[in-house]
Parts: structure tokens; C-alpha cells; sequence
């Protein structure tokens, strides 16, 4: 890692954001299991085709019955969905700290009161939408990675974390934040790993 990583990387953890949204999926994706050692420039490729399929999805209906729970600060966790029965769990102990950082840091125009939440349930709505329908092929050909080829024949394979991707930047759009759902994730690990925090 050069200096100016480490600057940058310094900046980060202090100012998240210092970092774009796309630099978040990239560093998202990077941090994803199968991508060590990718090159850089190919994951910033896929995480902004996944931004652009998820920013440009129509709206997205959920079915899943939502569960609140207060244990999403010792998971490290907004919100999840499970697919058996369709849920989304929502962790109220993490939004609610998710709120303070929005007021602490000075987010509030781009995360007005309220949208924490909803951008939880539209990001879980799009998992969904992936796990069951023709969305999660058609994320694959977006991000256009083909893992074989026989003559004009290809085979689009899956990108690790894409959907993620995807998501956060559905949730972004739906619900009209000024930065994406990933900068707030990052602040709130950075939040819940610091030295010193009381558990």
C-alpha cells in the first residue's frame, strides 16, 4: 500500500465522506471473499454497472413480513432478509444509532428523519427481488463478466457482493438520499469498532 493509500485510507476511517459512493463499492467488493488480489480497475467496472442496475430498477414491491429485533449492534447489522419464510429483520438498536451519526456528522440533508428505515426495507425488498425473480440474471448480464466462452456462445457468472451493490444503490434512488446507503455503513463500523466503545 502506497502513502497516498494510507492517507486515503486515514481519511476515510475520520471523514467518511471524503469517499465517493462508487470508492464504497469498490472497497465493499474488495473486501468480499474470491476478490483478493482482482485488480482494482475491474472491480470499480463491475461496482458501478451493480450502482447503475440498482439506481435504475423499477420499484420494488415487498411481501416479506418485517420483524423488528434490538440486537443489530452486537450482529453488526441494519436490517437482513431471510428467505424461508420471506422476513425482513429490522435491527432498531442500529437505526437508532444510525440516526445519531446522521445528526453527530451533519448528514441530515442527505438522510432526512425517517429514511434510515426506509432505505433498510427498500435494500432488503431488492434482495428479495434478486432471490426470486429474473432480476438476479439480469444483474449478471449488466455487469457482463463472462466466466466462459465457447465460440459466440458466453456464460455470465456471478460477481461476489454485486448485489449488495445493487441494493444500496436502489435504496438510494427509491428513497431520494443524497449519498448512498454504504457511506452510513461505513461510519457505523467505524462507530462500533472504535477503541473505547461501550458494548
Amino acid at each position: 500500500m502506497t502513502a497516498t493509500e494510507l492517507a486515503l485510507q486515514d481519511e476515510a476511517l475520520t471523514d467518511p465522506a471524503a469517499v465517493d459512493d462508487i470508492e464504497w463499492a469498490v472497497r465493499l467488493l474488495a473486501a468480499t471473499p474470491t476478490h483478493e488480489g482482482r485488480d482494482p480497475e475491474l472491480l470499480r467496472q463491475w461496482a458501478r454497472r451493480a450502482d447503475e442496475f440498482g439506481s435504475r430498477l423499477a420499484p420494488v414491491a415487498s411481501t416479506a413480513r418485517v420483524v423488528e429485533r434490538d440486537d443489530g449492534l452486537e450482529r453488526m447489522l441494519l436490517a437482513r432478509y431471510t428467505s424461508r419464510p420471506p422476513t425482513v429483520e429490522l435491527y432498531t438498536d442500529t437505526l437508532a444509532l444510525a440516526e445519531e451519526l446522521v445528526d453527530a456528522r451533519g448528514w441530515r440533508a442527505w438522510y432526512p428523519t425517517g429514511s434510515v428505515r426506509a432505505a433498510a426495507l427498500a435494500h432488503e425488498a431488492v434482495h428479495a427481488h434478486l432471490h426470486h425473480g429474473p432480476a438476479k440474471a439480469a444483474l449478471k448480464q449488466a455487469l457482463d463478466h463472462t466466466v466462459l466462452r465457447l465460440g459466440r456462445h458466453r456464460m455470465a457468472g456471478h460477481v461476489a457482493g454485486a448485489e449488495e451493490v445493487a441494493a444500496h444503490a436502489y435504496a438510494r434512488t427509491v428513497c431520494g438520499l443524497g449519498r448512498g446507503p454504504l457511506l452510513l455503513t461505513a461510519a457505523l463500523r467505524a462507530e462500533l469498532t472504535r477503541p473505547g466503545r461501550e458494548k
